[in-house]
Order: structure tokens, then sequence, then C-alpha cells
């Protein structure tokens, strides 16, 4: 049978070329027609390819990483005696049963997931040159140890002269005593595990994919957008005790309510005060669009990176229903079904680490967006109210504005804004 040249498809929009992300398949591999053979990322978003036949790969036209354009070879196959083109399939490859490619293709994503493991996994005990060199004893030679040592190595009913020292020439120390009983009888040189090794290992791993668009993205906002920085602690005592009631009295159909949905509501509620916050700037035609809707990105840290879902209309929501629209879209996009259209169109973005907020960091913008807020975690603190201490529960807030098109005060007025709120937390539904 002929070699069969598969092409990068046209994958539609406008899309000319993608990058190889990962593949699924290597040569040798024999392919069932369907089966995903690619991953490919265009400006729109990343998209799984799957083999237009049957066939054992023979060739693939580039490594990850790699940019390719649309109409181009992509994977070559050769068919056997028994495998053909999907276009002329014969009838042993119809007859492939269901158990069998099952089989193959659990086989090959078994290969593809020891390919990655063996690419990103950091090597572990690797052997360390030491300036302290072990010497092995043999059963001729004199075993150079002291009367302690003896003493513990009889005591334990070990023979010495399997354990190798590692004093002067060959001299057996208790730590090699130790080394050599953890080890479970093991001949060994290795220091015990109280002492420090040198680590010297390298992983190298190449930018592609979502990371080389997320690396691309923050250059362009970090260094085509001034940013000025805004930090504010908030009270958040009388939130916590809504918050937490209203979640004793939701029903089976609502959301359990974090800070954000309430976040949410009171940006929603502020910004037509602050339109100049809830906007995007074309710098090339120079030209601000200032926004009456409220399209919040959120910030969501997935096992494949950072994607920014965006709850559209928050304006128009109430609480359970911004809730539920925020885990729909950030659930979307840590399991990989999120559209096109859930991770565009923002007009302000939050990000927010939970627990591991910390007090404070410095957001980068979300390009063409002019501000972003970052949200930190609630914390018990001793505060002092009308002269007394008081334990009160504090949330940092640090929020980052494009300097061409917000000023300090404006700024710093949207954060005030969101702190009365959050403080007197009734005003948000008012």
């Amino acid at each position: 049978m002929g070699d069969y040249v598969f092409k990068l498809p046209d994958i539609g929009e406008g899309v000319v070329e993608g990058e190889i992300v990962s593949w699924h398949v290597k040569i040798g591999d024999t392919i069932v027609e369907d089966a995903p053979i690619v991953d490919v990322m265009t400006d729109k978003a990343t998209v799984t390819i799957p083999s237009p036949t049957s066939g054992v790969v023979k060739e693939l036209s580039g490594e990850v990483g790699d940019m390719i354009a649309v109409g181009t070879a992509l994977i070559t196959f050769t068919g056997g005696d028994n495998i053909e083109p999907a276009a002329e399939e014969s009838a042993e490859t119809k007859a492939v049963t269901e158990p069998e490619i099952k089989e193959v293709v659990e086989k090959t994503v078994e290969e593809v997931v020891e390919i990655v493991e063996k690419k990103s996994t950091p090597p572990i005990n690797v052997p360390i040159k030491e300036s302290t060199k072990t010497v092995k004893n043999s059963a001729n030679s004199r075993v150079l140890a002291s009367p302690a040592v003896r003493r513990r190595a009889r005591e334990a009913e070990l023979d010495l002269k399997f354990v190798s020292g590692s004093g002067p020439a060959g001299r057996i120390r208790h730590a090699d005593l130790d080394a050599y009983i953890a080890a479970g009888g093991a001949v060994t040189g290795a220091p015990p595990k109280s002492y420090s090794t040198k680590r010297t290992e390298t992983n190298e791993i190449k930018v592609v994919g979502l990371r080389r668009k997320i690396a691309e993205q923050m250059v362009k906002s970090k260094f085509s957008i001034p940013h000025f920085s805004y930090f504010e602690e908030i009270d958040v005592t009388e939130l916590e005790k809504l918050r937490k009631f209203l979640n004793s009295t939701k029903d089976e159909s609502q959301p359990k309510l974090t800070y954000l949905p309430f976040i949410m509501m009171a940006l929603a509620k502020i910004m037509p005060k602050h339109q100049e916050c809830n906007a995007h700037y074309d710098e090339e035609n120079n030209i601000v669009t200032q926004h009456s809707a409220v399209h919040l990105g959120i910030a969501t840290q997935t096992d494949r990176g950072l994607f920014v879902p965006v709850v559209k209309h928050v304006e128009a929501m109430d609480i359970w229903q911004s809730a539920s629209e925020m885990q729909r879209v950030s659930g979307s996009a840590r399991n990989g079904t999120a559209s096109l259209e859930d991770l565009s169109g923002s007009t302000f973005t939050i990000t927010s680490l939970g627990r591991d907020g910390g007090l404070g960091a410095t957001p980068i913008i979300n390009h063409p967006e002019v501000s972003i807020l970052g949200v930190h975690k609630a914390r018990e603190m001793p505060v002092v109210q009308d002269g007394k201490i008081e334990i009160r529960r504090i949330m940092n807030v640090s929020s980052s504005f494009d300097h061409r098109i917000v000023d300090g005060a404006n700024g710093a007025a949207l954060i005030q804004s969101l702190k009365k709120l959050l403080e007197h937390p009734a005003l948000i539904f008012m």
C-alpha cells in the first residue's frame, strides 16, 4: 500500500496556521480512524484533530511548538496488507471490533502520558559527585573503623566488609553505618538523610501553546501599559455574616456563596459612576471605549494554565445568578469545555488566589482592559474601633490601572466605592 499524507485542514474562522501543542501519536503507532492525533492551537482556540484514516504512523511533520500552515503536510500514514486510507477502506479494517479500537486508543494515550511525564518530570535521586569519596571494602582488605562503630556492627549482626566507608582511606564512620542500615543492608556510600546534598539537575520545558500565549499577553500588557497599583483593607465582618446566613437558607438548586459573587454584584452597581475603569483602550487608534455592560473576567487557574472566562452582564443578575454563572464558566475553563464566547469580551477582570491569596500583589492588567482587581484571603485581625480593640474579619484587595486612562484619584475612588458596599453589604441590594 502507498503512503497517505494528511495535511492540516482548514479549521475555519479565517485561521491560516496553528501551533503544534502536543502529539497524541508517535512514529510506528497503529492508528484507527477518528482517533486523536494532534492538538493544534490557533489564535482562537486549541483544537484536537482526529485521524482521517486507519494506518501506521510513518512520519510526523513538525515538533511541539512549531507553527504549521493550513494545507501543509501534518502526518504521513503507511498502510499494511490489511490497512488502507479511509477513502478506500478495506473490509478487514471495517471488521475491527470496538474492544480492539479501545485497546489501541488506550495504549496510545498511555504512551503519550508516559512521554509527557518523562519530559516534564525532573530526574530524582541523581547520583551526585561529592568531594568526599566513598570506598567499598573488599573481603581481603582490612576494615578501618573505630571500636564504637565495630561494637554497633556486632550488636546489629552486620559484616563491616560490605559497608562503604566515607572517611580517610575508606574508614567507616557512624554515618556510613546509619546509611547502610537505612538502606536495608544494601551496599551504599550515600550520606545519611540528615546530610544536605547538592542538586545540580535541570529541567528544560519548551514554552508552547497556552503557556506561550499567556507569556505573550503578559509581555504585551506589562510593557505597553503603564501600571499603577492601589491597595486597601476591607472589613468584611458584616459581609461574612450575610454570606453565612444566605448559605444557610439557600435551596438545593442554588450554589454556595463565596465572597466573589458579592464583589461582582458590588462592582456592577458602582461601575456607572466609574466608567473610566470599565473600559478598553485601543492605543493604535487612540480610542477609549467605555462600557455600560459589566462583563467580568474571572482569572481561573487550570492544569493547562491561566484562563479568564467571562461572566456577561453581571449588572442584570442577582447574587445567585452571578454565583451560578461564575461557577459555570470557571468550571468549563478547568475541564476544557469553555467556548470562545465564554473566554472573550471581558471589560474588567477579577483575580483571586483564595486561601493562598497572601497580603498583596501587583496584578497585571488584562489587555486591552484598563483595570484589574486582586482579591486576597480574609483573616481575623485585631482592629481599633471607637477606641477599643475588636477582632474583625479583614480582606485585602490589590488593584492595578492603566495610568494613561485612569488617574490615581479615579482608581482610588473605585476601590473606596467597593469598600463602602462590602463593609455595608445591604447597600449592594438597594
